[in-house]
């Protein structure tokens, strides 16, 4: 969340706000532009998909309350800790974000492992590998959260709109995210073999042990309403009930600019689709290919608008599922979690983007020159 700081003018809160909420400054702007072209009516309430926003929330007050708890740091920490050679150090480094992203969303886990990272490498005296391993924890954490149906906004929309089950979501997601972590995995087994031992000065424990518990069960509940097991609306009641009762100011940590963004991002989408020339213009482009066309407009967009925009415009799931997904690879702000990378490593080395992006941008190609063929196949 942004909090505008004592010290800062007017100005200098502005421009920082602008800056940590880019995507939601233009979804806004994008919002209000389509309400010039299709003024606001009773329609727009069709536009909400509150079921997705509401699981969303709920997922997010979920994992606030697991951070909270300490639970990723002491996980982090048991599993790093010890004597091990630099490639299996830098293996676990990159398969925690793969694995905490399927059920964190992959800025979450790239917030939480990122820094980790930093330090573990400058403790073993190998802070030659920051920027590779950063990348492929950035590349990991969104393998990951793509895999899942509530690993990310734009996975748990599109199961939504188009009320895919497991087996659906998995039969094009898995083989993508499998190909992309052997991919991974490969490269990360390149760094060298020599043992180095970690120790860390600070021991992480396990904290607040009744919101840990409370945190536990709602998340098994979360999981069963994108099952559709249970009812959307009784999940969020409970949720938030619960979070009152045990912590409520855990309820602050949620992201909702991300809540924002995705409500206007609805509005635009569905402002777009009562235009006869963009009704048609999108409407022909994913008629064509649906997969090239969401791989594009995510270079440009970042995935998970570019989910809801297109949504508007075609039944074939599979295309834009798998589309949107390896998407998510290519320009630095395909995915807005290679964004949150960038700002940790830039606030860690205190170095420019210069060296980083360049790295990044060679892998992700790479994951694109991968996958996109894949992606293809499957839809």
């Amino acid at each position: 969340m942004w909090l505008r700081d004592e010290d800062d003018t007017l100005e200098e809160a502005a421009e920082r706000f602008l800056r940590s909420q880019a995507v939601l400054v233009a979804s806004a702007v994008l919002a209000v532009a389509s309400m010039l072209l299709v003024p606001p009516s009773w329609d727009y309430i069709g536009y909400i998909d509150a079921r997705t926003l509401c699981i969303l929330f709920c997922f997010m007050a979920v994992v606030a309350g697991l951070k909270k708890c300490n639970v990723f740091k002491v996980l982090a920490q048991r599993i790093l800790e010890g004597d091990r050679s630099v490639r299996t150090l830098c293996l676990l480094l990159v398969l925690l974000p793969f694995l905490c992203a399927m059920v964190i969303t992959n800025d979450v886990a790239l917030l939480t492992f990122v820094p980790f990272a930093i330090l573990v490498l400058r403790l073993a005296g190998r802070g030659d590998l920051i920027i590779p391993v950063v990348v492929l924890q950035t590349i990991a954490a969104i393998l990951g959260s793509m895999s899942i149906p509530f690993g990310n906004a734009q996975n748990l929309y599109i199961s939504s709109h188009y009320d895919l089950g497991m087996g659906d979501f998995f039969s094009v997601m898995l083989p993508i995210s499998a190909v992309g972590l052997a991919v991974v995995v490969l490269l990360t087994l390149r760094f060298g073999g020599e043992r180095v031992s970690i120790g860390f000065d600070k021991t992480y424990i396990l904290k607040h042990r009744k919101l840990l518990a409370v945190s536990l069960v709602l998340f098994a509940l979360c999981v069963a309403t994108v099952l559709r097991w249970v009812p959307y609306q009784a999940t969020l009641v409970v949720t938030v009930a619960a979070i009152l009762l045990v912590r409520p100011k855990t309820l602050l940590k949620v992201d909702y600019g991300l809540l924002l963004t995705m409500a206007f991002m609805f509005v635009f989408a569905g402002n777009m689709a009562q235009i006869d020339a963009v009704r048609q213009m999108f409407g022909d482009l994913m008629a064509w290919d649906p997969t090239v066309t969401a791989m594009a407009l995510s270079q440009v967009t970042s995935n998970m608008p570019a989910s809801v925009l297109l949504s508007e415009f075609t039944a074939d799931w599979q295309g834009l599922l798998a589309g949107i997904g390896v998407g998510g690879f290519g320009t630095p702000i395909a995915s807005m979690a290679s964004i949150v990378s960038l700002r940790i490593y830039m606030r860690e080395q205190r170095d420019g983007p210069g060296r980083y992006l360049g790295h990044y941008t060679a892998m992700n190609l790479l994951m694109l020159l991968v996958l996109a063929p894949l992606a293809l196949v499957l839809s």
